[in-house]
């Protein structure tokens, strides 16, 4: 379309200098924008430098142990309900999961010298196949129940986020402490000897092991 009266004025240097300044200031602009954005999120980061992980279960603890029923591996079922009255160690765990590779030797020690003092201790897979189960098991010599959460329920029951995590359960059936991530031996001692007690365990009713964790 031809626009009479108008004649389209030729640039010169000056304007060629304005159109590059502008570009210049576009690109400075947007950098210190996305530099100010970075900002933000690293304060942000930093603010909140707990991985969420760390919150796995915390709804848990000082309410009643949620009830299941699984299949064990290697056969057979294990179902709370048969178990009522007496204190019990809940132990989420995965094998593709270092920490909980780190942790089971300790756990099975620690059942073999309680085995035959009232507590309960009973491991749940989460996201392995039967015959990778069965070889971690295996593996590590674990001869205190161990199953498979099929569908995912147990885990959700209990907020389960990241692996390991682990629940001490009283005779009354109330979680009275969890711990998230390899859990030391001694620790793992101290709670069990404090369960059979009937008392609360000296130091921390829940914790955690800083980068001692999966998450799922």
């Amino acid at each position: 379309m031809k626009i009479y009266g108008y004649r389209p004025r030729p640039l010169n240097s000056g304007d060629v200098g304005m159109n590059l300044n502008r570009k210049k200031l576009g690109t400075i602009a947007a950098a210190l924008t996305l530099s100010g954005l970075f900002v933000t999120l690293l304060a942000v980061g930093l603010t909140n430098k707990s991985p969420v992980t760390g919150r796995s279960g915390v709804t848990r603890v000082g309410n009643p142990a949620e009830s299941f029923s699984m299949p064990l591996i290697g056969g057979g079922t294990f179902d709370t309900a048969e178990h009522l009255g007496k204190p019990m160690v809940v132990n989420f765990w995965a094998s593709w999961c270092p920490p909980c590779r780190q942790e089971s030797p300790g756990f099975e020690r620690t059942w073999g010298t309680y085995a035959d003092k009232g507590i309960v201790f009973v491991g749940v897979d989460i996201q392995d196949g039967e015959e990778v189960a069965q070889a971690y098991v295996d593996e590590f010599g674990l001869t205190f129940p161990n199953g498979r959460d099929l569908d995912g329920t147990i885990t959700v029951d209990y907020g389960v986020i990241g692996l390991p995590v682990t629940f001490f359960v009283d005779a009354a059936g109330i979680v009275q402490g969890r711990w998230v991530g390899a859990l030391a031996e001694s620790k793992l001692v101290d709670w069990v000897e404090a369960l059979l007690a009937g008392v609360s365990p000296s130091g921390d009713a829940e914790g955690e092991t800083p980068g001692g964790f999966q998450k799922f």
